[in-house]
């Protein structure tokens, strides 16, 4: 007995991978046997069991590698975790509020939430190109049937496929890199490889796997030019489903890059940066331009989000500590803005649904002052206007890649801020100055206090938890070196 409870504690720094591992087990033995009208029930079990795993991460931090090498944990691994686990947790309560008309009352859509999560989790942690392939599938499998899960709905269906087939394309560049790098290596192994290149040089085969399996990651996080896929399965999937994916993926995608870049690739930074710079400068130019004539409301949220993994990516691009304590702040603070404007899209309902368009938000200020107020202070802190907190997320990664000498990147980063402040501002102007259209219904509580809360984090950025957030992204930064 003494052996089995020595065994349990040696696997300490993966305990929030096994109580969402074990939980979404009992989710589904729960969710057949529980009439499936009260899928309500099985959504807020699987909030409550989400927040468990973030508790044991906090509660019980421990370091170590495990399972022969393939599964890392250290402080950044915890640092992102628990963002990927409060995006996944409050993505569930979106999708709670009129979960039947958009199509996520099914008890299936909770469980794969939860799994998709587990997945992420293994991302983060992944220290060998195995692990890294199996919880970015994990986290693809069940994202590709939440996309389609509104079954009656033709648009949904094709996201799913849209998503499943583009996401198979990426996953065999994945495939195809690591099968390269194991090649021009002999590891898998992700510390194996780091000394490997180290004593045996870079080489041109190994170059292009880097390449490919970059481009893999890259996918997830819907950076240009992989990006062909997020516009479309943003305007088709269910609102709540869209707002899962604006959040903890592109987490888990970012953290996972910031692993490969800095940490295995590190002896052949000039290489990577290089992939990473027009990664980032492509993603900021094409969304800055390419939103300004989107009429929907979530094909123009795909623009930002793309846009922002840009800015994010700025950060990366100097390859410093300082540049990645820029990325982790940079996602805290993207997770917030994102969380309140779904809130906001979701809040403002009329009588033939939810709106779709831009038009549609006419009026709002008039008939729902405070979702309008909120989501006029989400678009100014989108734009990075001080002293709101979407301005400190840029500074951020800006002072990194300056102080990298990477002039030319942060002009093109500020022009391209500059250019979106339009269609973030035409959104503005819609709800203020434009004529009312059409009655939009009450909102619901749970909505209300996410909208304050995100507001409230947005506003007071700088006084409430801006030291806080800094030192932890320092020591979460500080692992990686």
């Amino acid at each position: 007995m003494n052996s089995d409870v020595t065994d349990f504690a040696s696997v300490a720094p993966a305990y929030p991978e096994l109580v969402i591992a074990v939980g979404a087990l009992v989710l589904v033995i729960l969710g057949v046997i529980i009439n499936k009208e009260r899928s309500a029930l099985i959504s807020w079990l699987a909030v409550l069991l989400i927040a468990a795993a973030g508790v044991v991460a906090l509660a019980m931090p421990a370091d170590g590698v495990l399972f022969n090498g393939v599964f890392i944990a250290d402080a950044f691994a915890r640092y992102m975790k628990l963002l990927v686990l409060g995006g996944a947790a409050l993505a569930l309560i979106l999708a709670m509020p009129n979960s039947v008309e958009n199509g996520v009352h099914k008890f299936e859509y909770s469980i794969l939430a939860v799994l998709a999560t587990l997945g992420m989790m293994i991302m983060v942690s992944a220290n060998d190109l195995m692990s890294l392939y199996i919880g970015l599938e994990l986290q693809s499998l069940a994202a590709y049937v939440i996309a389609a899960i509104k079954t009656d709905d033709k648009r949904a269906s094709e996201a799913g496929l849209k998503y499943f087939v583009l996401g198979a394309l990426s996953s065999g560049m994945l495939l195809y890199g690591a099968s390269l790098i194991y090649g021009f290596t002999g590891h898998t192994n992700l510390q194996e490889i780091v000394a490997a290149i180290a004593m045996e040089g870079r080489s041109v085969g190994l170059i292009f796997g880097m390449v490919f399996l970059l481009a893999g990651v890259a996918f997830k996080m819907s950076a240009v030019p992989f990006h062909m896929w997020t516009p479309d399965v943003y305007e088709g999937a269910p609102t709540p489903v869209t707002a899962f994916f604006a959040m903890a993926p592109k987490v888990a995608a970012m953290a996972l890059m910031v692993r490969l870049v800095m940490d295995t690739f590190q002896p052949i930074s000039s290489d990577w940066q290089q992939v990473v710079i027009f990664i980032s400068i492509a993603s900021m130019v094409l969304a800055a331009f390419a939103a300004i004539g989107q009429r929907s409301i979530k094909r123009l949220i795909a623009y930002s989000s793309i846009g922002h993994v840009g800015f994010a990516l700025v950060g990366l691009s100097s390859g410093t500590q300082v540049g990645v304590e820029g990325v982790a702040i940079y996602m805290a603070i993207y997770l917030t803005m994102t969380v309140g404007l779904f809130a906001c899209v979701l809040s403002l309902r009329t009588e033939n649904g939810y709106v779709e368009n831009i038009e549609d938000l006419a009026g709002a200020a008039q008939a729902r002052p405070f979702v309008a107020a909120i989501m006029a202070i989400l678009m100014f802190s989108l734009i990075g206007m001080p002293p709101l907190a979407g301005f400190f997320a840029k500074w951020h990664v800006f002072l990194a890649a300056i102080e990298a000498n990477l002039y030319v990147l942060s002009v093109i980063g500020v022009l391209a801020s500059a250019v979106s402040a339009y269609y973030y501002l035409r959104v503005v102007k819609t709800m203020y100055f434009d004529e009312p259209k059409a009655t939009f219904a009450a909102v619901p509580n749970e909505l209300t206090i996410l909208l304050a809360i995100s507001a409230f984090l947005i506003v007071t950025y700088y006084f409430s938890v801006g030291n806080a957030l800094t030192n932890w992204a320092h020591i979460a930064a500080g692992s990686l070196f």
